[in-house]
């Protein structure tokens, strides 16, 4: 399910929902330890897990960009900054599996969003495979997801900065 894109009082808000069938401990694994996180996105190092604390961010060239954790609750919730925005996932329990929310706080979109919201909407793809064990294409997934929120963008008339 693609993110809905709304505006905000400042800037946009992408949100994305997912249900999985696993329990909130096990999803809750998937983003904070750091074997399970490297799964779906290898780029991330959780380093200081806690309000305050620390996530890296390994730019593929050398170089790292340290990420403030800024809202932390065990198992429930994790915000960090990303970029000039912020990243927020929290679980909460639906049924006997888990209901995932990802809200990315933009402050301007510039022709990079689109690629991101792409992004994050491939690697809660790729969460969801591999707690069930599957694979999934996931260039040929971002390529297919890419064109359609640059549409979206569009769609909303966002003039990029």
């Amino acid at each position: 399910m693609r993110a809905e894109v709304v505006k905000a009082e400042s800037g946009y808000k992408a949100t994305f929902v997912r249900k999985f069938a696993q329990s909130t401990d096990e999803v809750w694994a998937m983003l904070t330890e750091n074997p399970k996180l490297q799964q779906w996105f290898s780029e991330l190092t959780i380093e200081d897990l806690r309000k305050g604390g620390n996530i890296k961010f390994d730019m593929g060239n050398g170089e790292f960009e340290n990420m403030a954790i800024l809202d932390y609750e065990e198992g429930h919730k994790l915000a960090f900054e990303w970029g000039e925005d912020q990243v927020r996932f929290e679980l909460s329990p639906d049924g006997a599996g888990t209901r995932l929310e990802l809200v990315e706080t933009i402050s301007k979109v510039v022709p990079h969003t689109a690629k991101d919201l792409a992004g994050w909407h491939v690697c809660l793809d790729a969460i969801e495979a591999l707690l069930e064990g599957k694979e999934i294409a996931r260039e040929e997934e971002w390529n297919k997801e890419y064109p359609e929120y640059q549409r979206l963008l569009e769609s909303m008339t966002v003039s990029f900065e």
